[in-house]
């Protein structure tokens, strides 16, 4: 079953390549993100296909990772069959086939107990999402795709190494080396410490540089501003997701072996110096699609603050991870239909949002509220649970940050969310009865109501089966629930 999770995807590729439509093309990403997440759903009610080999296991941690980006794909295709029609001046092949392509290799980062086939898998969807950053053939897409390719490479070389140094550091009393997490964690009390500290090092900075935590982020905001508001989803949602989800595997071994304390430090330092950094640049922004890679950076630096604190708080990390994705998609996808309507990102020529697209403009005020942790939506609880966590453990300066941070961000993200829904369109913007412009259609506004519905869900109810796989991820991390 791993193996149809991977290729089944990579053959719609294949079939996209190979229609010669440009208008039927994009199409075939809601047939298959909507094949792809019934069998994400039928799997995970089959424990017993959730393991094909020692290498390909559909873990806790992993059907989780899978279910949430399963389901922000296929609200991001069918947004993206409502986008691509808008968009046919320009050739959507090879756009089609990449986003495809990153669904089977986000399967096979989920189903990966190899660390070695993480690696390879995590590098590949750096090569499948690269072309999307250039889709609108620009000076500074193209500017912003060789920032990402070069910047994820170097990211991506040092986590090799890291990986190297981990099996290395397996290597003691005669024993072969492994990268199969199984054998890392029974091993891991006899793990030589110096190697191992040395590879979770260089595997957090490594795949910290795919997740976009600061000082690593450099390529985010390019990234994220410069390609189309639906792979800006993607990317906050989906292969930062990925890349947590690897880096997690190195916590889990660490933790084993009796590190926890040495890698909780390094968590909380770059956990609240990412939220940090992200607060910083977020005040004064005037590129609203910029503003919201920082927010990223922010998020993700909450990802590693909850796992830096620990136990306590792995329940809330766990949760942020299917919120945060959410909400982000959400204002991905609005952001992308505003930037639309007024051919700009900057806050200097947008204006009146709400008043010129009703959903979106106010999707995306929402969406804001949302993700800066306002009641009464999912983020507020998952971040409310690691707060709580903060305390439980007695690291009451790290609570004390998180809310200094939080409140320094909800500021200055608050200045350019206002600047770009409220108020009136600027006087260069010709009104919505003057012109025959973008405006929300089904295609594109539909997502990002159910998008909505879906945040506004998690934050007054947490289904008992989703409740159930949080639970047990954070249980396998070592969250004693």
């Amino acid at each position: 079953m791993a193996l149809v999770f991977v290729f089944f995807p990579i053959l719609m590729a294949a079939l996209a390549l190979a229609i010669p439509s440009n208008r039927a093309r994009p199409w075939i990403l809601p047939i298959a993100a909507t094949t792809h997440t019934g069998m994400t759903v039928f799997i995970l009610a089959r424990p017993d296909l959730q393991r094909f080999s020692p290498w390909l296991v559909l873990d806790p941690l992993g059907r989780i990772i899978l279910l949430v980006v399963s389901a922000l794909f296929l609200f991001c295709s069918v947004y993206a069959a409502g986008y691509l029609k808008y968009r046919q001046e320009r050739s959507n092949r090879l756009f089609c086939a990449c986003l495809l392509a990153f669904l089977g290799l986000m399967g096979l980062v989920a189903w990966s107990h190899h660390l070695g086939l993480l690696w390879v898998a995590i590098e590949a969807t750096t090569l499948v999402t690269a072309p999307l950053i250039y889709f609108n053939r620009t000076a500074r897409s193209i500017e912003a795709t060789w920032k990402y390719l070069l910047v994820g490479s170097v990211g991506i070389a040092l986590a090799l190494l890291g990986t190297f140094f981990l099996a290395y550091s397996s290597m003691g009393e005669g024993r072969q080396p492994s990268l199969l997490l199984e054998e890392l964690l029974s091993g891991a009390p006899a793990l030589s410490k110096g190697w191992l500290r040395a590879a979770f090092i260089l595997l957090l900075v490594g795949y910290g540089t795919k997740m976009g935590l600061a000082p690593m982020h450099t390529w985010k905001p390019d990234a994220y501003g410069e390609s189309p508001g639906l792979i800006g989803a993607i990317f906050a949602g989906g292969v930062t997701s990925c890349a947590f989800l690897a880096f997690l595997r190195v916590y889990q071994i660490c933790a084993a072996s009796g590190e926890g304390v040495f890698a909780s430090r390094l968590l909380l330092f770059m956990g609240l110096f990412s939220m940090a950094v992200a607060g910083l640049f977020m005040a004064g922004q005037r590129d609203f699609k910029r503003m919201l890679a920082y927010s990223s950076v922010e998020h993700m630096g909450i990802l590693m603050l909850g796992l830096g604190i620990g136990e306590p708080a792995l329940y809330g990390t766990i949760l942020h991870v299917a919120t945060s994705a959410a909400t982000k998609g959400l204002l991905f996808l609005s952001a992308g239909n505003i930037h639309r309507a007024y051919a700009s990102k900057s806050t200097d020529q947008v204006g009146g949002a709400i008043r010129r697209l009703p959903i979106s403009g106010s999707l995306f005020l929402a969406g804001f509220l949302a993700i800066t942790g306002s009641p009464p939506f999912g983020p507020f609880i998952s971040e409310f649970a690691i707060l709580n966590g903060a305390f439980a453990a007695g690291r009451f300066l790290v609570a004390g940050l998180f809310l200094a941070f939080l409140l320094v961000v909800f500021i200055g993200m608050g200045r350019t969310v206002l600047k770009v829904t409220l108020g009136r369109s600027p006087a260069a913007v010709p009104s919505p009865a003057e012109d025959s412009g973008y405006r929300d259609g089904f295609l594109t506004a539909a997502p990002i109501v159910a998008l909505m519905a879906l945040v506004l869900l998690l934050g007054l109810y947490i289904p008992a089966p989703l409740g159930g796989l949080i639970s047990d991820a954070a249980k396998y991390l070592g969250a004693p629930i």
